[in-house]
This record gives structure tokens, C-alpha cells and sequence, in this order.
């Protein structure tokens, strides 16, 4: 099985983060919000405007991308962690 996207939907497998540690003490990192950078794995075909015209997705497979902490859904998936949301909501494109 594997997850595929629907209409203007990405899924993106974020970046696994280090946790910090001070010897052998784990340091939480709690107050700070932080974007969700991951790699889309799957981007849906587009959806139909108003006027009845196609917007195809411009997003692909494999980019990484930065996507806000509030509006993504969590989704788990065969014991993996993705998120999922609609295009419009990525905030940018990280290009190596």
C-alpha cells in the first residue's frame, strides 16, 4: 500500500529532528514553535476552478519544502509519520 494525493493535495515526509542532549539528560524543546520541513512524496493533479478550468499542481515528488505549524494534517501511515495539505498552504521551496 501507499498513500497517494488527491486534487491540489501534497503529503510530505518530514525531517526526522535530533534531540538535544547535555550528557545523558534530553533536553525538551518546548515554547518554540517551528515550521514542518520535509520531502513531498506524493502531489495530487490539480482540481477544477469556478470557471470550470483545470489548475494543474506545480509542486513535484522529491522537493523539500517548508509548510506551517498550524493547518497540516498528521497523518500515520504503515508506522511512519507524514503530513498532509492542500498546495497553496507550502511557505517555501528549500533548493540545495
Amino acid at each position: 500500500m501507499k498513500l497517494e494525493a488527491v486534487f491540489n493535495s501534497i503529503i510530505v515526509k518530514p525531517k526526522v529532528e535530533e534531540e538535544v542532549t547535555y550528557g545523558n539528560i534530553i533536553v525538551p524543546d518546548l515554547g518554540k514553535t517551528k515550521n514542518i520541513i520535509g520531502t513531498i512524496v506524493s502531489v495530487g493533479p490539480g482540481y477544477y476552478c469556478a470557471t470550470g478550468e483545470f489548475v494543474p499542481t506545480t509542486l513535484k515528488v522529491g522537493q523539500k519544502v517548508i509548510l506551517p505549524q498550524m493547518g497540516p494534517v498528521n497523518i500515520e501511515f504503515e508506522g511512519e509519520e507524514y503530513w498532509g495539505t492542500a498546495e497553496n498552504q507550502v511557505i517555501a521551496i528549500i533548493n540545495d
